[in-house]
């Protein structure tokens, strides 16, 4: 049985920090309201020029090496990404230019937060389909770019980063042998369109626009949903909570967390928190969070992990993984 295995991971932040107190100079709010209201406590803002595909890239690069392959050995590149670097060509284009490479598919995904967990049931699609041996998956986010920065409600939420995971071939025995993604379980709902969406669009208006949030409506749906696909996901696997590891869900708001995690009867410690870091980077926020837990070790090879986000559209979905 041909699975997909994660073999490299690598992220990428930039390097101004814009604290809670920092917004607090311009917009009327304080550290501690932004803390109570949602863990945030800090958040990497792209500089000027530097843009989503830079960001992509950087992470790219750091997936690649952990890996211990080269671009050459890339068949595939997808780019999750809410924010791309232009309206066309796509985001991974711009990436391959930088990389100076001019062979494999590459294309983007649009799932909003959900990104990271549609993009890695795509990438383990083409691989088990037996379409790519060697896939690099890129989520990558300059949501400072469309936010309204006079908007307290959104304003305080939102921050930039990527993160990239090279996915390859490899032939196990069943599911229950060799780490892999086990499986995943995606769902949109285009009737909540309305819930969270930008005020603009190139066909809608012909700008960007700027992210528009009814934020109690996100809250319950966003519990709800990602409860749900975990319990759908675990259901279809034959599996239970007891069996997840670590259990890292999309970095949207510690009360989500909080709230997500109670519903499904599953231990604050044995959860994967990064959002007072990096506050909310859509697409990017799993991997993020994936690194921090790799990288203080907590994640360890051989252990199961469950995925979980929601994002506009809304869209939503997990992903289970062996490490």
């Amino acid at each position: 049985m041909i699975r997909a295995k994660i073999t490299g991971l690598g992220v990428y932040l930039p390097q101004n920090i814009v604290t809670n107190d920092d917004l607090a100079k311009t917009l009327d709010t304080s550290d501690e309201w932004i803390k109570s209201r949602s863990g945030i406590r800090q958040r990497h803002i792209a500089a000027t020029g530097e843009t989503t595909a830079q960001l992509g890239y950087h992470a790219a690069v750091r997936a690649l090496k952990d890996a211990s392959l080269t671009i050459d050995d890339i068949d595939t590149i997808i780019v999750a990404t809410t924010t791309p670097e232009r309206t066309t060509p796509s985001t991974g284009a711009y990436i391959q230019h930088q990389f100076g490479v001019s062979h494999g598919a590459v294309f983007d995904v649009q799932a909003a937060c959900s990104g990271f967990v549609y993009g890695l049931d795509t990438a383990a699609a083409r691989i088990e389909t037996g379409r790519s041996q060697n896939t690099l998956m890129i989520a990558a986010e300059t949501i400072s770019r469309i936010t309204d920065w006079q908007d307290r409600s959104t304003a305080v939420l939102f921050g930039d980063g990527a993160g990239a995971v090279v996915m390859q071939a490899s032939e196990t025995p069943d599911k229950k042998s060799g780490a892999q993604v086990l499986g995943s379980y995606l769902r949109l709902d285009g009737m909540l369109t309305d819930i969270l969406e930008t005020d603009g669009g190139a066909s809608y208006n012909q700008t960007s626009g700027v992210l528009r949030m009814h934020g109690k409506e996100v809250f319950r749906h966003a519990v709800r949903n990602i409860a749900s696909s975990v319990e759908i996901l675990l259901e279809q696997e034959n599996m239970t909570m007891d069996e997840i590891d670590w259990f890292i869900p999309h970095q949207a708001n510690l009360r989500i967390i909080d709230a997500v995690g109670k519903k499904l009867n599953f231990p604050e410690a044995k959860t994967i928190i990064s959002v007072d870091k990096h506050a909310n980077t859509s697409a990017a926020s799993i991997p993020l969070a994936l690194a921090v837990g790799v990288e203080d070790g907590r994640i360890k090879r051989g252990d199961t992990l469950m995925l979980a986000a929601m994002g506009a559209g809304l869209s939503w979905g997990s992903s289970l993984v062996r490490w």
